[in-house]
This record gives structure tokens, C-alpha cells and sequence, in this order.
């Protein structure tokens, strides 16, 4: 039975509480509305993202999930509300807002949404804690995590206790780009979009396999967003990097060895592209996502796959919805048929 599960999505609670006011600091992110249907992200007294209902309400999601031929959402935050440069009390208070709003949604509505959570990550006890109650409590099915965490990638030794649960746990994590490199260079043609997060994404991904998480954690299910960046094409020249510099190494294999593990999204918008992943890491790696609702989204969610020839039926069924079950430890079995 074909089905649609569109891995990529994001959501923010319509009520979420002005931090700024209460913990003070001018980068909290918080709604203001503009009408009923429309508010601002606002960070630090500027727009930071215009935003339409479809990203509060489930209602409205589903909609569009029904015009669109989605079968499930999987749910996770918007980046911004992230919330590393915070003190770590304050971000696990975000951090709660948002699983509890994720949890309850997919408890309304659960034969169409899965949810994804968030922890502050800036404290890994903290984290680890709210994973916990994520995944054993709430029912969430994996954590969305930043490609850095105040500038420390993530093979920083910081994080390390937190891979380690993450791997115990079986927790599936979804990592999205967010505070991207280079910034201060990218103020016009939103190249912080469509060139820094991928290229952000690039360096979370080499900095888990160089900086060694990998070959301790090969249990990790660590899946990137945008088709994980630049990070698939510039995979050989990492490979040329371990062989030259011998004395750099932190890893016993080449760095594709543990790039094999990785998952992608499907967003892309080519069908060369979506070819490039298969053949590299084989079409059961790949998960249809769309970044609903935001404007760099896909329409209608998985049209890339749908429109890669080179594909079997079975692959893209696989591509469109099974893959991204299996992903998040959700046996097919379980799925609610409509």
C-alpha cells in the first residue's frame, strides 16, 4: 500500500510565551500575529520569517496533507527556536513548550502526525534528561538537533555522553542546519538559505564522521536535511584528505565507510540529484521531505522522487514513505490504514 510520509516538516505552537520578556535577551524568537491566518517570527525587534497558519495549525496542516496526497507529517521545530546561546534553565523551558506541543498534536491527530522533539544541548545533562521524556514519556519518535552548537561542531567532546544515550536509546536524530558558517557574508539573495545551510550541513556531517562519532557510535540513525547539503558531492575529496594527510586521522576507515550509516531527505528539487544519493548510498538512505510550510518547500511533497525515472516503483514507495517508518523504529504494521 503506497504511503506518503513527508519526514520534513516544521511547527511552532500559536501561543508560544515572550521569553524575552520573561528571561530577558533580544534573541528569543517570538509570534506576533499580522492577522488570523498570518503572524512574524520575530527575533531581536526584526521579521526574521514571515509565517502563514499552515505552521500552528494542525487543522490547516492537514488540509493541505489531503490536497496534497501526504499521508503523515513528521513533525519537528522550526531551527530558530533552538535556543543553544541560552542559559540552559531557559532553553529546556523552550524546549518543553515545544515537545509537549508536538506530543499533544500527534496525540489528536495520530494517524496523521509523528513528532520530533528538542533539547538544549548547551548543557548534555539537560539534554539527555529531556530526551528522556521525550522518547519514554511524551512518545515522540526521534530528536531534531542543530549542525552546531554555539560554534562547536559536533564532534566536540561535549557532546559525546549525548551521542552515547542517543545510540542506547535508539533515538533517531534529524539534523537541521541552523546559525550557519559564514554568515556575516551572505547579507544579500538569502544565500544564507540556499548556499550557508548546505554548506553548514556539509561540515555537521564530516565533523560526525572525521572527529571519530561515528566509528564509536555506529548504532547512531543520524538523518540530514536538504539532501544533506554539499555533503554527498564533497564526500570523495574528504576520502583524498584522510589518504593525504595520514597524520590527521581520527578514523580507521574512509570517511564514505561511515558515510554509508547517514540518511537523507529527498530535498533537492532534481532528479539528477535524487539519482546522485541512490547511487551513492543506496535509495533505502533517502526519505521523502518537503520543508512544509515554508517557501523553499517542495509542491507537492515527494514530486522529486515521483519524477526520477531511473527508479523502480518499489524504490520510490520505499522513498515516499516506508524508509522514513523504518528511520524512526516505527514498524510498518503499526501504520493506522486510512
Amino acid at each position: 500500500m503506497e504511503m506518503r510520509v513527508d519526514f520534513h516538516t516544521h511547527i511552532i505552537p500559536e501561543d508560544i510565551p515572550n521569553f524575552a520578556q520573561k528571561f530577558g535577551g533580544e534573541r528569543w524568537p517570538t509570534l506576533e500575529k499580522t492577522c488570523s491566518c498570518g503572524a512574524n517570527i520575530m527575533v531581536a525587534g526584526k521579521v526574521f520569517r514571515e509565517v502563514t497558519d499552515q505552521v500552528w495549525s494542525p487543522e490547516k496542516r492537514i488540509e493541505d496533507m489531503d490536497k496534497e496526497g501526504v499521508d503523515i507529517q513528521v513533525l519537528s521545530p522550526i531551527p530558530v527556536t533552538f535556543s543553544y546561546w541560552a542559559e540552559p534553565e531557559a532553553a529546556d523551558e523552550m524546549s518543553k513548550i515545544q515537545n509537549d506541543f508536538i506530543a499533544d498534536t500527534v496525540k489528536k491527530h495520530p494517524d496523521r502526525f509523528i513528532g520530533l522533539g528538542t533539547v538544549p544541548l548547551q548543557d548534555v545533562e539537560v539534554s539527555i534528561r529531556e530526551m528522556d521524556r521525550c522518547m519514554h514519556e511524551l512518545g515522540l519518535k526521534g530528536i531534531e538537533i542543530g549542525t552546531n552548537i554555539n560554534g562547536k561542531n559536533l564532534d566536540d567532546p561535549d557532546f559525546t555522553m549525548f551521542f552515547e544515550m542517543a545510540e542506547k536509546w535508539e533515538v533517531p536524530l534529524f539534523v537541521h542546519p541552523w546559525e550557519t558558517l559564514g554568515r556575516e557574508r551572505m547579507p544579500r539573495h538569502n544565500f544564507m538559505y540556499t548556499v550557508g545551510m548546505p554548506s553548514e550541513t556539509a561540515l555537521a556531517a564530516a565533523s560526525l564522521i572525521c572527529g571519530g562519532v561515528m566509528e564509536k557510535f555506529p548504532g547512531l540513525k543520524i538523518c540530514f536535511a536538504h539532501g544533506g547539503g554539499s555533503f554527498p558531492y564533497i564526500l570523495p575529496r574528504l576520502d583524498q584528505g584522510w589518504k593525504v594527510w595520514p597524520d590527521l586521522r581520527q578514523i580507521s576507515n574512509l570517511p564514505s565507510h561511515y558515510a554509508k550509516n547517514f540518511y537523507f531527505d529527498s530535498l533537492n528539487y532534481d532528479p539528477l540529484n535524487i539519482k546522485y544519493l541512490v547511487d551513492r548510498f543506496g535509495h533505502e538512505k533517502v526519505v521523502m521531505g518537503s520543508d512544509y510550510p515554508f517557501l523553499l518547500r517542495e509542491i507537492p511533497p515527494g514530486k522529486v522522487i515521483d519524477d526520477t525515472i531511473e527508479l523502480t516503483e518499489e524504490q520510490k514507495q520505499d522513498m515516499l514513505g516506508r524508509n522514513a517508518l523504518a528511520f524512526l523504529n516505527i514498524e510498518i504494521k503499526e501504520e493506522i490504514k486510512r
